[in-house]
């Protein structure tokens, strides 16, 4: 069973979706959860008011505040995730929205991203599961869409990707189903929590249990937490982030993250850096020592993630994307969790086909044998640097 947990293996965000959504009807009458259009000629609202606009500081409540109410909301397309971004990688952001007279109506962020394998890009979202539009009804939706298509082809970039969570069906984009996401309700008491999984996944946890593992939740040993992810990615083959994107990610969202470490006597095994976005808990940067496997440190750590958010009222958990075929694919199959495809769409511009980052590509075989290769300090240099081309 893999232990060690890549950024794009574990990342984890709210499902596109709640379990029972709200019904979200724009002042058009359009209503997402039936799909009906009750519009009428004399209709007060007119789509010819709406202007689609680039983001502008002085939206930002205004973007925030629409994202947490929206379905299809996420904490990627909240306005502190831009700022993480920007902090850490200084993308330039191209976010665009719909408004009239100056109330929300939908969103959609965006950024151009350099890449020196690959060329431009715009991408929707960097670093993150979910992307895409949020918006008051699918008419909306398009034209923020179709804005997105026009300043793709304005740029010059290889591609627009979209990392929406729900199907779309809109000319001139491709869809591209290589990640899947898991999810899963949460239960009111531990009890009910250890019934809902596999025989194997509760003696794994037990035995975490009797080898006296123990989870400690506190942001500060940021240094213990880096040290255990940059071994993980190692150990995958994977180029690791900076410290620096953590420390960003702690000052913008320190109330909505938690650092999960999970301690056998004085020795730190495994680590996981969490969010939290409405009612769901978000396990994202995480890794383990292989030292850890012997002792189940990886299911004890999000065993615990989930305990302590369903005993503080938290009612679903996202366990994150993963690739097909994958090894954390496989350990997140073992849960009993709702797996569901993750259709990111894709509209090529310069590009002639739609990237293959399957880890069944030779490219990125050769790739992964060679950085496991090198010396671990010299991965921890280079790899803040070699991660850009893959946002």
């Amino acid at each position: 069973m893999k232990q060690g947990v890549t950024h794009s293996e574990f990342a984890s965000l709210p499902g596109p979706k709640t379990a029972n959504p709200p019904m979200f009807e724009s002042t058009c009458g359009f209503s997402q959860e039936s799909g009906l259009d009750r519009r009428s000629p004399n209709d007060v609202c007119s789509y010819s008011r709406m202007t689609v606009r680039p983001y502008e500081e002085r939206f930002q409540r205004a973007w925030d505040e629409y994202v947490s109410a929206h379905p299809s909301g996420s904490i990627f397309h909240l306005t502190a995730w831009k700022r993480v971004i920007e902090k850490a990688f200084k993308y330039e952001p191209r976010y665009l929205l719909i408004e009239e007279h100056g109330r929300v109506r939908g969103v959609l962020p965006l950024f151009l991203v350099p890449n020196l394998f690959f060329g431009r890009t715009l991408i929707s979202t960097p670093l993150a599961v979910y992307g895409g539009v949020c918006a008051d009804d699918e008419p909306l939706s398009g034209r923020l869409r179709a804005a997105a298509r026009e300043m793709a082809i304005s740029e010059r970039v290889q591609y627009l990707e979209l990392r929406e969570g729900s199907p779309i069906s809109e000319p001139g984009f491709h869809t591209k189903e290589l990640y899947v996401t898991f999810d899963s309700e949460l239960p009111s008491n531990v009890d009910r929590l250890m019934a809902g999984f596999p025989r194997d996944t509760r003696y794994m946890i037990r035995k975490g249990v009797k080898n006296g593992l123990r989870a400690v939740v506190d942001n500060r040993p940021l240094d213990k937490f880096y040290e255990i992810y940059s071994r993980s990615f190692h150990h995958l083959g994977t180029p690791v982030f900076s410290k620096r994107l953590f420390e960003i990610i702690l000052d913008e969202f320190s109330k909505q993250c938690e650092l999960t470490t999970v301690w056998r006597e004085q020795k730190a095994l495994a680590a996981v850096l969490s969010f939290r976005f409405r009612d769901w808990i978000l396990p994202y940067f995480g890794g383990s020592l292989i030292e850890g496997r012997s002792v189940a440190a990886n299911n004890f750590m999000y065993f615990e993630v989930m305990r302590r958010a369903m005993e503080q009222g938290v009612r679903r958990y996202d366990f994150g994307r993963s690739k097909r075929g994958s090894g954390s694919y496989a350990f997140k199959t073992q849960w009993n969790m709702q797996e569901r495809a993750l259709p990111y769409q894709f509209f090529l511009v310069r590009r002639k086909s739609v990237p293959n980052f399957s880890p069944a590509n030779p490219k990125f075989r050769l790739a992964i044998s060679l950085w496991k290769a090198l010396p671990f300090p010299v991965t921890k240099v280079l790899g803040p640097a070699m991660v850009r081309a893959f946002p």
